[in-house]
């Protein structure tokens, strides 16, 4: 098989060429001409020439049969699991998620009458988080904004031998760091605004996995209207090509940051699964070609935090992730706001827990800016 690299250039191009040009045109337009009543076409059913190079070049990606776009990573989520589950039917979870996916399992989800239970972290335990409505076992693959990496192997297994559908997040992972399919999830969700967009000017989902199954939710999709301009399918289709030399870049700055990090007095905790000390570095060297390019710590109990942050120069202060511009947040204010503030505590997401998302800047140079707006915050 082709390398990921030539795969995120050359899959999904369209032969010959239309009109010669090498770069695929954007079809800004809503609806199609059509003669064979078979074969309509409509910009909510996400098919015009933009959106099938994409899904092509997506599956290809993903190793996966198929996959499709939305018009951002929760539609993604939440077209997956409206599709697969049914009123009265029951999803299992790890507890340590992205704050919107937990807001729809407690919020949205309840009102058809699905119902979750999360697992603990023990896979023996597992079985006892099971109902007999039980149907899909959703996870992440590295989890926000914790950075753990779960057993997937284990998880994958365990939803094949009680027959539910292995759904996973696989946004902080990105396709360069693990194709989940390979270990057996039967869907694959990227909120395709973070690494595969990579330039902060778009909103998307990928949803990718067997034909069958994506028809499924293909259909929700349609139902929903959470289609993807073509547009945005043209700038997300341009940005999949430099797909692997970003996020590549980005592991191996983000090693040096949290290395620096680590060492410095007035940091606490630094979460980074490069790190030898992070409790699944051994399962993370095994899983991922790569550690990612979030890094996640606390700030020591003498930082004055307002300080810090208005030290910094390089890192932006904004939600999301991706990047080519390095992003610091707050997940107590941003991704897990909605939170009730007693589980954010016993979760470890406190006021002093901060999420650094690593851009294309110089390694060198992050760490020099992080370490002095450190040392004057103290």
């Amino acid at each position: 098989m082709l390398s990921l690299d030539t795969r995120a250039v050359h899959a999904g191009e369209p032969e010959p060429r239309i009109e010669g040009a090498v770069s695929l045109p954007i079809f800004q337009t809503a609806t199609y001409t059509h003669t064979d009543e078979e074969e309509v076409r409509y910009i909510r059913y996400n098919d015009s020439p933009n959106h099938e190079a994409l899904h092509q070049k997506l599956s290809s990606l993903a190793a996966t049969d198929a996959a499709l776009v939305t018009g951002s990573g929760m539609a993604a989520i939440s077209s997956a699991l409206l599709a697969l589950l049914d009123s009265g039917d029951h999803l299992v979870a790890p507890r340590a998620l992205y704050g919107g996916t937990l807001d729809l399992f407690g919020d949205l989800l309840p009102r058809y009458d699905i119902s979750h239970s999360f697992l603990g972290g023990n896979p023996s335990t597992w079985s006892d988080a099971l109902t007999d409505d039980t149907q899909v076992l959703y996870a992440e693959s590295i989890t926000n904004p914790l950075l753990e990496v779960p057993d997937l192997e284990a998880m994958a297994a365990f939803a094949d031998d009680n027959d539910l559908v292995a759904v996973i997040d696989s946004t902080f992972a990105s396709p360069v760091n693990l194709r989940p399919a390979d270990l057996g999830f039967d869907v694959v969700l990227h909120s395709g605004t973070k690494y595969l967009a990579g330039h902060s000017d778009l909103a998307a989902g990928v949803v990718a996995g067997p034909a069958d199954v994506l028809d499924r939710i293909g259909h929700t999709l349609k139902l929903l209207g959470g289609m993807l301009d073509p547009h945005a399918c043209f700038l997300l289709h341009r940005s999949l090509k430099t797909l692997g030399v970003r996020v590549r870049q980005q592991n191996q700055t983000a090693q040096t940051v949290a290395e620096a990090l680590d060492a410095h007095g007035a940091v606490g905790r630094v979460r980074y699964p490069g790190l030898a000390q992070h409790p699944d570095h051994e399962r993370a060297q095994t899983l991922l070609d790569g550690f990612g390019g979030m890094v996640s710590f606390n700030l020591g109990d003498a930082v004055d935090r307002t300080a810090f942050f208005d030290a910094l120069s390089l890192p932006i202060r904004a939600p999301s992730l991706g990047g080519v511009e390095t992003l610091v947040s707050q997940p107590v204010n941003t991704s897990h706001v909605n939170m009730a503030p007693a589980e954010r505590e016993a979760l470890g997401i406190t006021d002093r827990f901060v999420r650094l998302s690593v851009g294309l800047e110089g390694a060198d140079d992050l760490v020099a800016d992080l370490t002095s707006a450190l040392d004057t915050a103290r």
